[in-house]
């Protein structure tokens, strides 16, 4: 799958969410799907962006956490609100370090439908 593809934005109930949909990427492309999000977000602007990031089956390295913890901190003045979804791929420790470094709390589902039903309530 593309990356433009895998990073786009899609209306649910009328609402314009960007869809991160890193299922079944492995470390390499978490990193590079991370950066093409970075891009999108922040041409948007500040506090507009609804954000699901859908990371069930994905992998993650190092480099690709530390690439997470980056791009949420930079990203965090566009993101009104932010979503994960993770099938428990995603060690605690690594899901704590990313919310630690990046000041930012990311409720998580086990589902991109409970996502983005969160990201849209009002």
């Amino acid at each position: 799958m593309k990356s433009v593809d895998r990073v786009r934005f899609i209306t649910h109930k009328g609402k314009q969410v960007l869809l991160l949909d890193f299922t079944n990427c492995a470390p390499e492309e978490v990193k590079s799907l991370s950066e093409e999000a970075e891009r999108i977000i922040t041409a948007q602007p500040h506090d507009s962006v609804l954000v699901v990031a859908d990371f069930a089956e994905a992998q993650f390295s190092r480099d690709a956490v530390a690439r997470i913890k980056e791009v949420t901190t930079h990203d965090r003045p566009f993101v009104k609100r932010a979503a994960w979804v993770h099938t428990g791929n995603l060690p605690k420790v690594l899901y704590d370090a990313i919310k630690t470094f990046s000041q930012r709390e990311f409720p998580t589902f086990e589902t991109r439908e409970q996502a983005l039903e969160f990201l849209v309530a009002d």
